[in-house]
């Protein structure tokens, strides 16, 4: 689990990242880490992470920080509910979730910066959201396998 989130925030360290729209890989798994496993992965390391890629990004401190905590936050509250549903459901309860997050940095941004940066941000959020499902199930592939191996017991 440690591990993912790890190389998760490597890739994020590439300069794709920067690019307009692009979605938000760390992010998605420490969404995802927050709904199957609450008690380990929660808001510290999502404030953790994100002040590390504020730090890596040279821009506002405690923007990504904040982003991040806000969407560990949302899936710490929905993961009883999430937990009922396959990964696209949860990636469509969790969109309002990173659209939201996504929202209040860009308004915090604008502010401070003096200038709306448009609206590229709602399309990294909506691809956020749309990666959701794949790396759920890239994310479930471990424990996937040790599920099907087990006899079924009568």
């Amino acid at each position: 689990m440690w591990g993912t989130v790890i190389v998760a925030w490597l890739v994020s360290l590439l300069p794709w990242r920067l690019w307009p729209g692009s979605p938000d890989l760390l992010l998605v798994v420490i969404a995802f880490w927050c709904i199957h496993e609450p008690s380990r992965i929660g808001m510290f390391t999502a404030f953790v992470f994100g002040i590390l890629m504020d730090v890596h990004d040279a821009g506002l401190l405690g923007e990504h920080a904040l982003a991040y905590t806000l969407v560990a936050y949302g899936a710490i509250v929905l993961h009883r509910r999430l937990q009922r549903f396959d990964l696209l459901s949860q990636a469509i309860h969790m969109l309002p979730v990173f659209i939201v997050a996504e929202l209040l940095t860009v308004v915090i941004h604008a502010w401070l910066a003096g200038a709306w940066p448009g609206w590229q941000w709602g399309l990294g959020a909506a691809l956020t959201a749309a990666i959701f499902p794949v790396v759920g199930w890239v994310l479930h592939l471990p424990t996937r396998g040790a599920d099907d191996g087990e006899p079924a017991s009568s």
